[in-house]
């Protein structure tokens, strides 16, 4: 009877899928991959309050759900906007809280080139509040042509502080042991298990990367608001001074003007003519195509490094970097004679070692094959994402862009003695060597298997040192210098080598071009590699999943209908809670 029910709920589930969803997928994906018709005369709208990616991740569901807002969707619009005789003018409402800092100087530029066109752009704030990085959020604003706020709204924007929790005490005081090793000691990733409190290098490195970025926000600012001419320092006295009311603000020419949103909305409209429409900024970039004479490849990566491949997010989740696929795209992009240069654009907090080195190798056959790699930093490129880096013709990031993090860090947490208080035991066998059994949970390292670990940490540091070394032309003992696992902002990266050149994704485009021997007055397409940009390959996504889906539910009534099979599975459950137990932070070197 069992087996009959998932049988025939199995048939059902197929009938859904294949003849009702995957159909409605079909039919809207064609819906969404038509071109809107361009208004005659716009006002841009960017909303920043929703958050931002770092790289657009279109699904087949957009046109139902909202595209999520990227970093570079923002930037390219504005730097098509900046030539495009349409647009009229540029309104950006901000967030309330903060935003990434390399996010916020990206957009800062490319609203700095929407102006130099004499196009006019509005920032609206409805109260800017006590947030880590509230002060990115500012600079984006300060940027504009104007800065309006709400009236009576809050203007709080009095420096960076951040906070970390620490768990030493109370792992001393339920009997849990961390058992970590780091290379070296900036390498702070481990340091909340250790520690009560911020190690000195802790601290140390902590304060220069905030102070990096403060001191480039603040610099900016004082630089694009012309209210009251103020150097960097005399601007931080008068924010550290604060916090402020919007009216506040005005009188000390932080802001350019009180006023609601829609009086705002209403004087940027008043730029175009009586038909100006407000134009969202995705509805615009639908719009808009990348056309010239010249191909260069834009490869997108952002999120945590890892070794497999996927498929097309169709349904959302979070951004991964997948060797396989990334590497595929750049022999893609290798064997397309008409690609002249590529563009490497990473966001990554970092990853595996096996996986950073696949990519880095695709890296290194595209400039063995004659086609520079261009790496444009986003929020982030630590760890893996600077090992995927460091071997590119030219490194590009954004002054607050945190990138370095040279280092490698692994461990567990041993739990066996918490446990035990609560009257749970775990217990081990296995065969094999001593090391089989190193990640169990229930105790702690032998000191053959913390030999073993560390040797092996070892390894990877080494080979991530001479890896840099190589492809920054640098003396492993620079590398071993500026590494030891501390994270740099991008300003300080370009100072001691880890980086070429401060500016965004467009000044790694210059860069491409410059490298790749193409004049200047030349007009370039950009063409992502993979293009998942397409509907039909989400509608693929959707159908492989719906299979994959089908299989599973196959192998589930075969499972519940075998008693050893059942038996099976639950040991296979059991093993598997047992393994994300001893891998709560297991071998991770980045």
């Amino acid at each position: 009877m069992k087996q009959f029910l998932i049988t025939v709920g199995a048939v059902l589930t197929a009938f859904f899928l294949f003849f009702i969803a995957l159909p409605f997928i079909l039919i809207v994906s064609i819906a969404a991959a038509s071109k809107p018709v361009a208004p005659s005369s716009v006002t841009l709208l960017v909303d920043l309050r929703e958050g931002l990616t770092d790289q657009s991740r279109p699904t087949p569901f957009d046109f139902i759900t909202g595209k999520s807002l990227s970093t570079m969707d923002v930037v390219q619009a504005l730097h098509n906007a900046a030539s495009d005789p349409k647009v009229k003018s540029v309104l950006i409402r901000l967030p309330e809280g903060g935003m990434m800092p390399a996010a916020a100087e990206e957009i800062r530029a490319a609203v700095l080139h929407v102006r130099k066109a004499n196009k006019t752009v509005i920032a609206h704030s409805q109260g800017l509040y006590p947030d880590t990085l509230v002060m990115a959020s500012y600079a984006v604003g300060a940027s504009a042509s104007e800065l309006w706020m709400q009236p009576r709204s809050a203007f709080h924007v009095t420096g960076i502080a951040t906070e970390s929790l620490f768990y030493k005490r109370a792992f001393d005081k339920y009997g849990i042991s961390p058992e970590m090793e780091q290379r070296y000691e900036y390498k702070n990733a481990v340091n909340p298990y250790l520690y009560s409190d911020f190690t000195p290098e802790h601290r140390e490195a902590t304060l220069s990367m905030l102070g990096g970025i403060y001191e480039s926000l603040t610099s900016a600012v004082a630089q694009d608001r012309p209210e009251k001419k103020r150097d960097a320092a005399a601007l931080r006295a008068v924010l550290e001074a604060g916090p402020y009311s919007a009216e506040k603000a005005l009188e000390l020419g932080l802001i350019t003007k009180l006023g609601q949103v829609h009086e705002a909305e209403r004087e940027a409209l008043s730029k175009g003519d009586a038909n100006t429409a407000l134009l969202d900024v995705r509805d615009y970039n639908r719009m808009s195509t990348s056309s010239g004479s010249v191909t260069i490849a834009v490869i997108n990566a952002e999120g945590p490094i890892m070794t497999g491949k996927g498929v097309p997010q169709a349904f959302g989740g979070d951004a991964q970097i997948l060797s396989d696929d990334t590497s595929k795209a750049f022999y893609d992009a290798i064997d397309n004679d008409a690609v002249k240069a590529i563009i490497f654009r990473v966001s990554s907090p970092g990853g595996t070692d096996t996986a950073s080195e696949q990519i880095a190798q695709a890296v290194k056959a595209a400039k063995d094959a004659g086609k520079p790699v261009i790496v444009s930093m986003g929020d982030y490129a630590a760890s893996g994402g600077y090992w995927i880096s460091a071997d590119a013709s030219a490194i590009v990031a954004n002054p607050s862009t945190l990138t370095g993090s040279i280092g490698v860090y692994g461990g567990k947490l041993a739990i066996g003695d918490a446990l035990s208080r609560f009257g749970l035991d775990m217990r081990q066998i296995g065969v094999g060597g001593d090391y089989a059994g190193a990640y169990a949970a229930g105790k702690e390292f032998t000191p053959a298997q913390k030999a073993s670990i560390s040797g092996w940490i070892d390894q990877v540091y080494e080979a991530f040192i001479q890896k840099v070394a190589k492809g920054r032309n640098l003396a492993p003992e620079k590398v071993r210098d500026i590494a030891k696992g501390r994270v740099w902002t991008g300003a300080q990266a370009q100072k001691i080598g880890l980086v070429d050149k401060l500016g965004g994704f467009y000044t790694a485009v210059d860069e491409a071009k410059k490298l790749a021997k193409i004049s200047d007055n030349t007009k370039v397409k950009l063409v992502n590699y993979p293009n998942h940009n397409s509907p039909f390959a989400a509608f693929g996504a959707a159908a492989d999943s719906a299979t994959n889906g089908l299989k599973a539910l196959s192998f589930f009534g075969w499972a519940m209908s075998d008693p050893q099979a059942e038996a099976v599975m639950r040991d296979v459950k059991r093993a598997r809670m047992q393994e994300e137990g001893a891998n709560v932070l297991a071998p991770q070197p980045y």
